[in-house]
Formats: C-alpha cells, sequence, structure tokens
C-alpha cells in the first residue's frame, strides 16, 4: 500500500519487522532517536534496513518485560521509517527514526529471529465540520498555555505548530510534546476518530495545565514563606536587642533547658560551672542558626562531655595485678615493680599522684602492649596516643575558638574517649616528635607531664583548668638523646634492653606458638615446635631486640602447614626440627659466631654488645718484621674509641715489655697490624680493650691464647681493669658459642647477683682487676712474677716460633 508523507509518496509492504519499544510511544511525524539494545529489536533492525528501512514500532504493555512476546505488545503502533544507525561502543545500536502513519496489527508472522508482523495501515476518519474546528483551536489554545507553564518544553514546539495547517498533524505533535504515561499517550494513538483524538488530548491537557496551575502556586507560596523567614529573623534579631535593654527575657527552650540540667548533672568545679552557664547565657540570645551558636554549642557540648569526676577503682590486690602483669608478658621485671610499688602507696597514703613513666628500649620489646596490660591489671580505661610525626603545638594544646574547625587538643580528646579521670594514657613514641613554625609540641607537654603542674592543664580549646594529675601517664620511645633534656627530666626512665635468647625462648613457647597455631587454625596436638627448632629459629633467623620477626617467622611456618593440611598433603601429628625448619623457611640468612678450631697465638676472642644481643668477636694480630719499622695498623671498620683502646693496649704491652720478655726497643723494627673480623661491620667502644691487649702479647710472645676463653673489659695505660655494660647479652653469646670461661672486670662484680641461672649455667667467670690477671688465665704465663729489673737484650727477646699458627 502507498501513503503521502510531506509530498512524498511511500510505499508500504504488508509484513515488517517489529521493534517493542519500553517507556516510549511514538507518534506520526515525530523524529526520535531511539536506543537498540536486544538481540532480537537488533536483528529486526538489521532486516529492516537491508530492505526498504522502514519498522513497526508499537509499546510494551509491561516495560520489565525482557522478553516480550505477541502478547506483551500493543497491537497499534507508528510505521516509522529509518534516517540513521549507528553502534555505540558498547554494542547498543543508535537509530533515528520518523513517524509516519498510524497501523495496527492483523496477524503476526512467527519468525525466530525477531519479531515479524502484517500490518494494516489506519486513517482517520476525514472530519472537517465545525466542532473538529473549535476542538482544535481549544487544544491549541490549552497547548500553549501549557508551553508557557512547563519549562521542560521549549519554546519551538509553539513555533512548528503556528507553522503548520494540516490539523492531525498537529494533535499529533502537540500529544508527542505533553508529558504523560506511556498508557495515556497509546490511548491517543488507538483513537479512532480525529475527534476522539481532540477530546483525550483536550482532556490530558486540561489535567495536566491544573496540576501546573498548583505547581505555580506553590512555588509562589514557598517563596513568600522564605522571604517571610528572614524578614522574621530580622525582627527576632531587633527584639531580643530591645529586651536585652529593657532586661526581659524568653523563657530557654528546650535544647537550652537540655544543656543547663546536663550542666548541673555534670558535677564540674565550680569555676568550670560558671565558665559553662555564662557560655549558656550567650547561647540564649543567639538564633539557632547563626554561625556563632553553632561555636557556642559545640563547646558546650565539649565541656559536658569531658569527665570531671567520673573515677574508675583501682584494684587493691597486689598479687592479682603482679599475675596480670606476668600472664601478658614475660620478663620486664622493673617496670612491673614501678607499677606495683605505685599502687601499694595509694592504698597505704589515700592519695593519688600519677607517676609519669617513660619505657625505653628497641622496637618490638612490648612497650606498648606493656602499657596496656598495666591498664588492664589496674582495671582503668585505657588511651593510646600516637606522637610519632606530630610537629604542631595546637595538636597538644588544642586550637582557640576563634578558628574555624577549632577543637580541643590530643590531650582533652583522649580523656573524653575514656570518659574518666584516672585513665591510662600512653603517649607512644615520644622521641619522634618534631617541631616547626606552628610551635613545639614537646615543650607543650612540659606542663602534661609534670606531676607538681598537670592539676591545672589549660586547653585553648576550653580555656578552663583540668587536673590530669590522677592520670596514669605512660611514654614510650627507643632512644632518650633525642627527647628534649626538659622533658626527659620530668619523667621516670626504665630501660627495657633486648630479651636474652632464652627469654624469646619462654616467650615463643608460651605466647607466640599458641597464638599462631590459634590464628592458622592449627590443632596443637598436630603442630609441636621443639625447643631446639624455636632456639635454631631465635640464632638462625631472626638478629632482633623484641620478638616481632620470631612471631612472623613462626607464622611463616604455621601458614605453610595449614596449606599442607587444606591441599591434604599432610594428615599425621609433625614435630618441627631444625632440619625441616629449612623447608618452611629457606636458607637461614644468619649463623652463628664459630670459636678457633684450636688455640692460637695472636688471637684472642672478645665479647660485644649490639642493639640484637651479644656477639663474639675474634680479634687478630700479625708481626711483619722489617716491612715498616715502628707502624701500627688498625682495620676492621673501627671506631675512634676502639682505635684508642687499641693503642691503649699497645702502650700497656710497651710498659711491661721486661715483664713479658720483650725488648723495650721490640716495636722500633716491626710492622704489627690489628684486625677485627667481620670488617663490613661498624665497631666501638672500649670493651675490646682486654681482648686487644692479649692478641697483641700472645702475637709478641709466641704463647697461644685459649679457644674457650672471652673476655671484655675496658684496659688502662697501666693495665687496670675498667667495667663495661651489656654483660648479659654478652654472657649470653659466650653460652651460646660454647665458651667455658669469661673474664670479666671485678667491678661488674655486683651484677652478677642480678644475673639469671639460666646465664651463668656452663660458664665459668672469672673477676679480674688488672691486665696480669687476665694473661694468666688466658695465656697461661704470670706476669706479675717475672723480673722487671733487669734490662734484657734484643737476643733474649722470645719471637713467635715458626711453626706455631699466627693469625
Amino acid at each position: 500500500m502507498n501513503i503521502k508523507h510531506d509530498d512524498e509518496v511511500i510505499e508500504i509492504g504488508e509484513r515488517l519487522p517489529v521493534i517493542p519499544l519500553r517507556e516510549i510511544v511514538v507518534f506520526p511525524h515525530m523524529v526520535i532517536p531511539l536506543p537498540i539494545a536486544r538481540e532480537k529489536s537488533i536483528k529486526a533492525l538489521e532486516k529492516a534496513t537491508g530492505n526498504d528501512r522502514l519498522l513497526f514500532l508499537t509499546a510494551q504493555r509491561n516495560s520489565e518485560v525482557e522478553e516480550p512476546t505477541r502478547d506483551d505488545v500493543y497491537r497499534t503502533g507508528v510505521v516509522a521509517r529509518i534516517l540513521q544507525v549507528s553502534k555505540l561502543p558498547n554494542g547498543v545500536m543508535r537509530v533515528l527514526v520518523e513517524g509516519l502513519v498510524r497501523a495496527k496489527v492483523t496477524r503476526f508472522v512467527p519468525t525466530a529471529a525477531f519479531m515479524q508482523a502484517r500490518i494494516e495501515v489506519i486513517e482517520l476518519e476525514s472530519e472537517t465540520d465545525v466542532e473538529a474546528q473549535a476542538r482544535l483551536r481549544a487544544a491549541l489554545g490549552q497547548f500553549t498555555d501549557y508551553v508557557k507553564l512547563n519549562q521542560q518544553i521549549p519554546d519551538e514546539a509553539l513555533l512548528t505548530l503556528n507553522n503548520g495547517d494540516d490539523p492531525r498533524r498537529l494533535a499529533d505533535t502537540m500529544a508527542a510534546y505533553v508529558v504523560q504515561t506511556p498508557q495515556i499517550k497509546q490511548e491517543m494513538i488507538e483513537a479512532t476518530t480525529f475527534t476522539k483524538h481532540l477530546e483525550t488530548l483536550a482532556s490530558i491537557l486540561a489535567i495536566e495545565l491544573e496540576i501546573l496551575e498548583i505547581k505555580t502556586q506553590i512555588d509562589g507560596e514557598v517563596r513568600d514563606r522564605i522571604h517571610k523567614a528572614q524578614r522574621e529573623f530580622f525582627l527576632q534579631e531587633q527584639m531580643k536587642v530591645i529586651k536585652q535593654e529593657l532586661g526581659e527575657f524568653d523563657e530557654p527552650a528546650d535544647e537550652i533547658d537540655e544543656l543547663a540540667q546536663s550542666i548541673s548533672q555534670t558535677r564540674m568545679p565550680k569555676a568550670v560551672e560558671e565558665k559553662a552557664v555564662a557560655e549558656l547565657n550567650k547561647l540564649q540570645l543567639m538564633h539557632p542558626t547563626s554561625p556563632e551558636a553553632t561555636v557556642v554549642r559545640n563547646y558546650l557540648d565539649w565541656v559536658i562531655s569531658v569527665p570531671w569526676s567520673k573515677k574508675t577503682r583501682d584494684t587493691k590486690d597486689l598479687k592479682a595485678v603482679s599475675a596480670t602483669l606476668d600472664a601478658d608478658h614475660y620478663g620486664l621485671r622493673k617496670p612491673k615493680e614501678r607499677i606495683i610499688e605505685y599502687l601499694a602507696v595509694v592504698q597505704h597514703t589515700r592519695t593519688i599522684r600519677g607517676p609519669i613513666i617513660c619505657l625505653v628500649g628497641p622496637p618490638g620489646v612490648g612497650k606498648t602492649s606493656l602499657g596496656k596490660s598495666i591498664a588492664r591489671a589496674m582495671k582503668r580505661k585505657f588511651v593510646r596516643m600516637s606522637l610519632g610525626g606530630v610537629r604542631d603545638e595546637a595538636e597538644i594544646r588544642g586550637h582557640r575558638r576563634t578558628y574555624i574547625g577549632s577543637m580541643p587538643g590530643r590531650i582533652m580528646q583522649a580523656m573524653r574517649k575514656a570518659g574518666t579521670v584516672n585513665p591510662v594514657i600512653l603517649l607512644d613514641e615520644i622521641d619522634k616528635l618534631g617541631s616547626d613554625y606552628r610551635g613545639d609540641p614537646a615543650s607543650a607537654l612540659l606542663e602534661v607531664l609534670d606531676p607538681e603542674q598537670n592539676n591545672a592543664f589549660n586547653d585553648h580549646y576550653l580555656e578552663v583548668d583540668y587536673d590530669l594529675s590522677k592520670v596514669l601517664f605512660i611514654t614510650t620511645a627507643n632512644t632518650t638523646f633525642s627527647i628534649p633534656p626538659a622533658l626527659r627530666d620530668r619523667m621516670e626512665i626504665i630501660q627495657l634492653s633486648g630479651y636474652l635468647e632464652y627469654e624469646k625462648l619462654v616467650i615463643a613457647q608460651d605466647f607466640l606458638v599458641p597464638k599462631q597455631l590459634t590464628a592458622n587454625g592449627l590443632d596443637k596436638k598436630l603442630v609441636t615446635f621443639r625447643k631446639p627448632s624455636l632456639e635454631y629459629i631465635i640464632n638462625m633467623y631472626t638478629r632482633e631486640a623484641g620478638v616481632r620477626s620470631l612471631e612472623r617467622h613462626i607464622g611463616t611456618v604455621c601458614r605453610k602447614i595449614t596449606r599442607n593440611v587444606v591441599e591434604g598433603d599432610l594428615v599425621s601429628r609433625i614435630q618441627l626440627t631444625p632440619s625441616r625448619l629449612s623447608e618452611y623457611l629457606g636458607i637461614p640468612p644468619f649463623e652463628d659466631s664459630e670459636l678457633l678450631p684450636h688455640d692460637t697465638v695472636g688471637a684472642a676472642t672478645g665479647l660485644a654488645w649490639t642493639d640484637v644481643g651479644g656477639e663474639i668477636l675474634t680479634i687478630e694480630v700479625s708481626i711483619l718484621h722489617r716491612s715498616g719499622a715502628g707502624r701500627f695498623t688498625i682495620t676492621g671498620q673501627l671506631g675512634d674509641v676502639m682505635q684508642e683502646s687499641a693503642q691503649a693496649a699497645l702502650s700497656y704491652v710497651r710498659s711491661r715489655a721486661e715483664s713479658l720478655d720483650l725488648d723495650p726497643d721490640f716495636y722500633s723494627d716491626m710492622e704489627i697490624h690489628v684486625h677485627v673480623l667481620e670488617g663490613a661491620v661498624p665497631k666501638d667502644g672500649p670493651s675490646a680493650g682486654i681482648s686487644l691487649a692479649t692478641a697483641l702479647c700472645s702475637a709478641l710472645t709466641g704463647r697461644p691464647v685459649r679457644r674457650d676463653v672471652a673476655m671484655t673489659g675496658e684496659v688502662t695505660l697501666r693495665g687496670t681493669i675498667l667495667p663495661i655494660g651489656g654483660l648479659n647479652e654478652k654472657l649470653m653469646a659466650a653460652q651460646r658459642s660454647g665458651i667455658k670461661d669469661v673474664i670479666i672486670p671485678a667491678r661488674n662484680k655486683k651484677l652478677l647477683a642480678e644475673l639469671p641461672a639460666e646465664i651463668r649455667d656452663g660458664l665459668e667467670i672469672h673477676l679480674v682487676e688488672s691486665m696480669d690477671q687476665v694473661l694468666s688465665i688466658a695465656l697461661g704465663v704470670s706476669v706479675a712474677g717475672s723480673d722487671t729489673t733487669k734490662p734484657r737484650s734484643r737476643k733474649s727477646m722470645q719471637l713467635p716460633d715458626p711453626k706455631a699458627p699466627v693469625m
């Protein structure tokens, strides 16, 4: 069949592809872009594009149906012509179509690829009577008013209508622009006569006009109310000024009553309560929406929420406190004793003044967790505050209320978080405080951490004194040299040295292994960590003062075992031994220091302290004749102090040359080379003095040094032995390396009383006061008994035996 469209005759076939539309109704003479995404619709589009570019478009009855059938679409729709087709990146087809004429489905043609139907063009009955003309003009007038009230329709729509002369086209254009549901628009498509079409359109426009008029009226009323509210605000402000002058005030609002009640119930000090009441009176005079009212309200919230009198009761059972601390941490005797002493003083004197304790030690020794354990043992609230990287003084003291977004400092925030006046506050990493143009937070802490001043701490935001004397402050640091002296003087320093090997073993057995087995879902009956395997991990896989790396390695073993269990490779009980650990942890990155294979001339074993424990240190001395007369060479990356110790040791040997059966001028025709093994590792300190002197005496006299003797001590030019530090770690290294005899200064005797039995087992400790005693034990020579009054010739000087192993 043929139709005429804009002076163009278009032939429409009886059978056309059908595309169901969701929420869209297309009218004749309407040009609209359509997104096509469903597979059948795309195939119908391709079919139409390949033929005469004509489609039948009809709306779905239910837009939620993804695969519509013939029963899901209306039978009346529009024959449309394809104007343009484009494919979007997401695979969706975008087609621009133009509605041509109404049509209805006479019969659906069954096809599997897409929907197809036989159609029949609908021609509206031609009516040219006066009534139809009148209805059309009425509809045009309504539509004109509709466009003026509805901002969603462009004004160009009226120009399109004014330039048109076809009544049916005018009616379809108006129907297309009206904002309505697809069901109502479908009624206009299905109208059989032109008069019925105009009746439906007129009724819809009448309803829409009424809705738009009501909406316009509501918008006007809202604008009037806003203007009225602004006017009332200015009038209320004027009324408040007038009432203030007359001394008359309105009754407080509900919020004011609640704040006043909270202030009276908080039991704050009198000065603080007066300040809060004064701020509340100011809030009473402010408009609720003013910015100043918000600032005052936030201030009162802070004052009310900070604890002023509420506190927790400290436990009185000192044995229970001690048991709790021991259950959480192994060792750490001094900080535990200090907490017990504090609780004992509180119970005995009935006065409370919290000490300022600073726990200083390397990472991983349990400083932070000890603070939490102390709070749990005392049954106090615990708050941790990290100070690492804090550079602003206002972080401690707070910002003044003149700044936007101001708030109290972190001390008062911690008190609010705790909710009591006597919490345990842990100031973590206090040695890592910074300072810049905004101030020095370390100086702000002087008042906080001074027991004589912190009972009246003044925060810049609150502007009232707050009592911090009941707070137990615990600070942590890795070192003390970066803490300002004034701040360090206010704290009680408790040093936490690194854990010794036997302590790490106990911690691993009692704490780390059960924790990691539970974390990885393993039964302790399935996996057993034997003592030698834990010692192997400690010595061969970790070099640390704490136990973090040890816990990570134990966790690695547990994770790999869990994987074997899940994969079915492990069904029986496994006992971990040192030989099996390499399967889980790989090649050990460290090795234990080994003793010399035999007694050696010119080689002595010293003991050294490091951040991660003790180590044995081999010192070698070589004598080179006539190669560099009088030269003394020191190698091994030694620091200034250790080089000076070597010089002092050589001076001692030269002063005792005759007692050692050496020519007094032996130094003039030989070069002495001192080397400390592991040259890539920096070394320093005076405690290697007796080891250097012993190695020099051995090399010059030819007497071998006992391989099972290790020594530590500072030597003077007169051979006196001075005390040293790190004794526990050094003795532990000697025990681990198989040393039998250890020489230490006699002045360190007082430390032996506190030495754990685990360290002393298997060691014979020699206390010496002079270098003569050292040589007697290490070389087996009695220096003091030698005749030093009779000068000796160079021929009588005892040189090293060429057959003896000289290092």
